[in-house]
Order: C-alpha cells, then structure tokens, then sequence
C-alpha cells in the first residue's frame, strides 16, 4: 500500500486550500482513511476523515472549516480546508487502515502512512 500526498503549500489567514491523497492498493472502504497533522513542536493530531463504515468524522478543531470528500473509485480522498488559521500550519500526513479510539473519539493506529505535505498559514 502507498498513499501520496499532494496539494498543501501557502495560505493566508482566512484563506483556503486543498489536498488529496492517492491510495494504491487501499481502498478507503477498507478500513478507513483520513489526515493526521503534526505542528513543529507538538504532538501529532488526527484531523479528519472517512471511517470504517464510510461516514465523515472530523475533529473539533477542523469541524465545520474542513471538508472531506473521495472519488468514485474510493482511492482518492480529498480534503478541502477554509477559513484557515496560523493554528493550521503542520505536515499533514495522509494515514489508512485506522481504528477508532473510543476513550477519546479520535482515530488512531492506523497501518498506513503517507510522507506528508506541509501546510503554512501566513499572511
């Protein structure tokens, strides 16, 4: 399994941007597939994504600003991000095959990753 990121770069504050994510081998309706991001000097944060039975699920600090979408084919997904913040600004990694942590609601442990694509906001 391979997933590739694309998309990210340099947004400004109030702005928007996209990424996607090509799965080969992985299809999304396999076990799941979203974002994670991590900031310089934090922790890593799942951010959003589709779960195991194919809902959208997305974290409190991205709900309502991001949106998560997948193609026909459920290889790609894709992740629209507006209304963006310096608070954005992180590598995000696309990750795949994940379990849901129900002691905090977040997604985790996931059997894939992928390199990242760095997302600044700066204005």
């Amino acid at each position: 399994v391979q997933l590739m990121e694309s998309g990210g770069g340099l947004g400004e504050p109030g702005g928007s941007l996209r990424g996607s994510c090509v799965s080969s081998g992985f299809t999304i309706s396999s076990g799941g597939m979203g974002w994670f991001r991590q900031a310089p000097g934090k922790e890593r944060e799942w951010v959003a994504g589709f779960d195991r039975v194919q809902n959208t699920v997305y974290s409190d600090s991205v709900k309502g600003r991001f949106t998560i979408s997948r193609d026909d084919a459920k290889t790609t997904l894709k992740q629209q991000m507006t209304s963006l913040g310096p608070e954005d600004t992180a590598v995000y990694v696309c990750a795949a095959d994940w379990q849901r942590d129900v002691c905090t609601g977040t997604y985790a442990r996931p059997n894939y990753w992928g390199r990242g694509t760095q997302v600044t906001v700066s204005s």
